[in-house]
C-alpha cells in the first residue's frame, strides 16, 4: 500500500481539503455547522441546471436516486454517486489487494487523497456518461461542456459538505446527512404536495386521497391511483409505514453472546451479532452497480446501437428513442417496473428484477464481510485484543473464530436476502423513498442518535471521551 499511495503524494498539494479543526468543537456549533452543510445540499437539489429542460422526460434512475442523494435535472444531478462508488471502489482495493498502516498518520492522509483523486475521477466519468449518454437530448459542445462544468462544480461542493462534516466541525457523515434530507424531502413532498398532475388530483397522497372521497369516486380509488405512473396513493403512504416500522423491528434483532474481561472478573456484558449484520452496504453496492449499468448501457446505446439493431449490444439494452427508458437487455432488467400496475402486465419483469437484486445483495453481503474486517476471524482478533473473553471458552482466537462461525456467516446470509427483498418488493408498491430508502434512513437516524448522545456524555464527563474512542 505504501507504494500505491505514494503515487498521490506529489499532487496532495493541489487537491482541495478542508482542514480539520486545531481544538475540539462545541456540540452548538457542530450542530450549526451540519445545518449549514444541509441547507447548501437544499438549494443545490432546487437549483436546475442550466441549459436543459428534464420536466417531463422519465429517469431510468429514479428508484436509485434516494442512496445518491440526487435530483435529476439539478446541481444534484450525480449527488453523493461519486464519493460514494469512489469510497467503495478504494476500499475494495484496500480490502484486497493493498494494505496500509492506519495508526500511520501520513498514511491515512495519502489515503484520503487518495480517495479523494478516485471521486474527482469519478465526478468526471459520470458527468461525462450523463451528457454522452443523451441524459438531456442532444446538445452542441458549448453547451455540454457548460453542462459538464456545473456538474464538476457541484460535486467538488459536495465532496467538501461531506469532509467539513466528517473532519469535526459537523456531526456525524456528510453522506449520511444528505441521504437522509433527501429521503425525508420525498417523503413530505410524495405525502403533502398540492400541485396538480395529470389525473386531476393533487399530487401530494394525503390531498388526492381527501379529493377522491369529496368527488364521490370508488374507495379502492381514494386509496389507488391507476395508470401505471409513479404518483403517490395511499397504498404507498401506509405500506410506508408499514416498512419503517418492520425496518425498525429488523433493526434491534440480535443474537448476543456473553463476554467478559480476562483482567477484571467482575465485568461482564454481551456482543451483539445484529440480524441486519452488513448494515445496509449490501443494498448501496447493488444499487450503485446498478446505477452504473444503466449510465454504462444508455451510452453505448446512444452512440453504436441507436436502432436497437445489433443483437450482441442489445444483450446490454435496448432504449425507447423518445424517453430514453430501457426496453430490454440487461439495464431493462435491473430496473425496476414500478407500480403494481406495471407488475401485473409484466409479472415475469418484476420476478427477473426482484431475483437479481437479492442475488447480488446476497454476493455483497458476503463479499463486504470479509473486505470489511467483519469476519469470524477479524472479530476474534478485536476480541482477544481488547482483553475481552467467552465464558467456557479458551482465550485463543481458534475456539472463538469456531463459534463466531456459528453465527456470523448464517446471519449474514439471511440479512442480505431480508434488504434484498424489502428493497425490491417496497418499489412495486410505491413506498415513498423506497424500501432501501426506509432502510437507510432508520440505521443513519440510529447512527446520529448514538453519537448525539455521545458528544453529550463526552462534554458532561470528558475522562470517559477516551474510552469511547
Amino acid at each position: 500500500m505504501g507504494r500505491f499511495l505514494d503515487l498521490f503524494r506529489p499532487i496532495s498539494r493541489f487537491i482541495p481539503e478542508v482542514k480539520p479543526p486545531e481544538r475540539k468543537v462545541g456540540f452548538n456549533q457542530r450542530l450549526m455547522w451540519t445545518g449549514l452543510a444541509l441547507v447548501i445540499y437544499l438549494i443545490m437539489a432546487e437549483t436546475p441546471l442550466y441549459g436543459v429542460d428534464v420536466g417531463t422526460e422519465s429517469d431510468a434512475l429514479f428508484t436509485m436516486r434516494v442512496i445518491f442523494a440526487s435530483q435529476h435535472g439539478t446541481l444534484l444531478e450525480l449527488g453523493i454517486g461519486p464519493i460514494v462508488t469512489a469510497g467503495l471502489i478504494i476500499q475494495l482495493l484496500a480490502g484486497t489487494i493493498i494494505e496500509f498502516d492506519n495508526t500511520d498518520p501520513e498514511q491515512r492522509a495519502l489515503f484520503t487523497t487518495a480517495s479523494k483523486v478516485f471521486s474527482l475521477v469519478m465526478i468526471i466519468f459520470q458527468a461525462s456518461l450523463y451528457i454522452l449518454g443523451g441524459s438531456y437530448g442532444p446538445v452542441d459542445f458549448g453547451m455540454s461542456l457548460t453542462l459538464f462544468a456545473q456538474l464538476l462544480a457541484a460535486g467538488i461542493v459536495i465532496m467538501m459538505l461531506d469532509e467539513l462534516v466528517q473532519k469535526g466541525w459537523g456531526i456525524g457523515s456528510g453522506i449520511s446527512l444528505f441521504i437522509v434530507a433527501g429521503i425525508t424531502k420525498n417523503i413530505w413532498w410524495s405525502s403533502l404536495s398540492m400541485y396538480t398532475v395529470s389525473d386531476g388530483k393533487r399530487f401530494g397522497a394525503i390531498p388526492a386521497f381527501i379529493e377522491g372521497i369529496m368527488r364521490g369516486e370508488s374507495v379502492w380509488s381514494w386509496f389507488y391511483r391507476a395508470g401505471g405512473n409513479s404518483t403517490p396513493d395511499m397504498v404507498g403512504l401506509l405500506t410506508t409505514v408499514l416498512v419503517f416500522a418492520f425496518v425498525v423491528y429488523i433493526e434491534g434483532m440480535r443474537v448476543e453472546l456473553p463476554i467478559s474481561h480476562s483482567a477484571f472478573r467482575g465485568f461482564r456484558s454481551k456482543m451483539p451479532i445484529k440480524l441486519l449484520y452488513v448494515s445496509n452496504i449490501p443494498v448501496i453496492l447493488s444499487y450503485a452497480l446498478f446505477a452504473n449499468v444503466q449510465l454504462g448501457g444508455q451510452l453505448i446505446w446512444s452512440r453504436w446501437n441507436r436502432g436497437n439493431s445489433n443483437m450482441l449490444l442489445n444483450l446490454i439494452g435496448t432504449y425507447n428513442a423518445s424517453t430514453n427508458y430501457p426496453t430490454g437487455g440487461l439495464a431493462y432488467y435491473v430496473t425496476s417496473p414500478g407500480s403494481l400496475d406495471n407488475v401485473m402486465l409484466e409479472p415475469l419483469r418484476a420476478l427477473i428484477y426482484m431475483c437479481i437484486v437479492v442475488a447480488i445483495c446476497l454476493v455483497f453481503s458476503m463479499t463486504w464481510l470479509e473486505i470489511g474486517g467483519l469476519g469470524a476471524d477479524s472479530m476474534a482478533d478485536q476480541l482477544l485484543s481488547s482483553g475481552m473473553q467467552v465464558p467456557g471458552f479458551r482465550r485463543s482466537r481458534r475456539p472463538i473464530q469456531n463459534l463466531l462461525n456459528r453465527y456470523i456467516p448464517t446471519i449474514t446470509l439471511i440479512g442480505g436476502f431480508i434488504i434484498g427483498v424489502l428493497a425490491a418488493v417496497s418499489e412495486f408498491f410505491g413506498v415513498f423513498g423506497s424500501g432501501m430508502g426506509a432502510l437507510l434512513c432508520v440505521s443513519i437516524m440510529y447512527q446520529y442518535y448514538q453519537t448525539i448522545v455521545q458528544e453529550q456524555v463526552e462534554d458532561l464527563y470528558p475522562f470517559l471521551r477516551g474510552a469511547f474512542r
